[in-house]
């Protein structure tokens, strides 16, 4: 196809893709609730004379947390960006407020939000602290319409909060979420079987969800410019250039989203595990990266064994003083959650991957490809014994900590930098974000 080309989409069927003679399926009604500018909101609630000025949520610059975390509609009109820092924003805009984050409040307000919904559903799946799906196909004859659910909701979170959503009404997740985007702030939009060509596949094709900006720029190279471009490209050619994940942004560029939105009560298996650290100073030697690396694999490796977890993919990420981003993995030997294993992997990608001279602000340790600890295999012929030890030594070291607190049990390392201590993640894991 030629890039830029555009398509007739008025002709095309979903239901073609599937099996001749197969039925429509019956549709749910998905709500995708999307708090407006949350943080910022939040944080200008009891000050109402900052209603028209532009404000933005900050971390802490003393300890070089200085980025955006959130802002207002104001602050949104002068092009400010979640994640840069103060000095770009302020350049942006020189009147800019910047307040500093509230963690305690934001989750009171989220929980105040959630009991709202279960007035409807009990069918509540988190998207993040601000954002949740609610299926309420069993509550339509009592409350009404899709739309009429959201409106409510809208309505009765701005009459006890003060707070505004913008909701997304679809017969599936994917396309629940894209409809609160699709206008903001305080607004609902219908995505239905009749209109979703219309509203969204003549969107950029990065406006996909989960396509991700590396994705979309190599869909670009292949003349897919648009969701409706993305949608009437051959599954096969997808597949065979990217894989499942091809697959499926194909699937639901269709509409094919058969996903549930879980229980109130149920909690989703992570992905991933990671913590990142913005230090107080630059980073220059291997002694000074030593101790935070350490510290970060100390923190995954203890969450990684709460939730029963080993990993087989490390992955390094660096910040580097002038605010350049990349990142490294490697693949480990066998599945673990030992902090001594992980640290020692982190250092030696680190090794392989530093650049001469550069100096760091700030490093991330994720760990992926996760498995349940207790379906793993374990061998009297390859060191099981050996690590078995290692693995009871450290969950001895969790139940301390559990007990008197994580500050109580640390590495020797961090005796050489007691200046990092503060920061360390353990010691910070309530915040409902991450700087980086």
């Amino acid at each position: 196809m030629e890039p830029g080309s555009k398509r007739d989409f008025s002709d095309f069927n979903p239901f073609s893709l599937k099996e001749s003679g197969s039925s429509p399926p019956k549709d749910r009604v998905i709500l995708h609730c999307d708090l407006n500018n949350f943080y910022a909101s939040v944080e200008c609630l009891d000050k109402p004379y900052l209603k028209n000025r532009p404000v933005a949520v900050c971390g802490d610059p003393e300890r070089r947390h200085g980025i955006v975390l959130a802002k207002n509609e104001p602050a949104k009109r002068f092009g400010i960006q979640t994640g840069e820092p103060l000095c770009v924003a302020k350049a942006k805009c020189p009147a800019i407020l910047f307040l500093p984050a509230h963690p305690a409040s934001y989750k009171e307000y989220s929980q105040k939000l959630r009991r709202l919904y279960r007035r409807y559903t009990d069918q509540i799946e988190s998207f993040g602290i601000d954002e949740c799906f609610l299926d309420v196909t069993g509550s339509l004859g009592l409350f009404g319409t899709g739309e009429q659910i959201a409106n409510e909701l809208r309505t009765a979170a701005k009459a006890t909060t003060g707070l505004t959503i913008s909701a997304g009404v679809s017969f599936n997740k994917t396309f629940s979420k894209m409809g609160s985007d699709y206008k903001k702030p305080d607004a609902t939009t219908l995505i239905s079987r009749n209109n979703y060509k219309e509203l969204l596949w003549p969107l950029p094709v990065e406006n996909m969800l989960f396509a991700g900006r590396a994705t979309a720029e190599k869909l670009r190279l292949f003349g897919i410019h648009t969701i409706g471009e993305l949608a009437l490209t051959p599954q096969k050619v997808l597949e065979k250039y990217f894989g499942k994940a091809g697959v499926q942004l194909h699937a639901k560029a269709n509409g094919f989203d058969p996903e549930p939105v879980q229980k109130d009560d149920f909690l989703r298996p992570p992905e991933s595990i990671g913590n990142s650290l913005t230090c107080p100073f630059d980073l220059v030697s291997m002694d000074e990266v030593r101790p935070v690396l350490f510290m970060l694999c100390d923190s995954v490796s203890a969450r990684l064994r709460r939730h029963s977890l080993k990993c087989r993919v490390l992955v390094l990420s660096v910040r580097t003083n002038r605010f350049e981003n990349r990142t490294h993995q490697k693949i480990l030997s066998e599945e673990t959650h030992l902090s001594t294993v992980l640290f020692y992997n982190a250092l030696s990608l680190y090794e392989q991957t530093k650049r001469a001279g550069e100096a760091l602000r700030g490093l991330g340790i994720c760990a992926k490809k996760l498995t349940d600890e207790n379906s793993i295999q374990l061998s009297f012929l390859d060191g099981s014994l050996e690590r078995a030890k290692k693995e009871k030594l450290e969950q001895t070291v969790d139940r301390i900590r559990e007990r008197f607190g994580n500050k109580i049990l640390g590495s020797a390392l961090y005796l050489t930098q007691p200046e990092l201590c503060s920061d360390h993640p353990l010691y910070r894991e309530d915040e409902p974000f991450r700087h980086s």
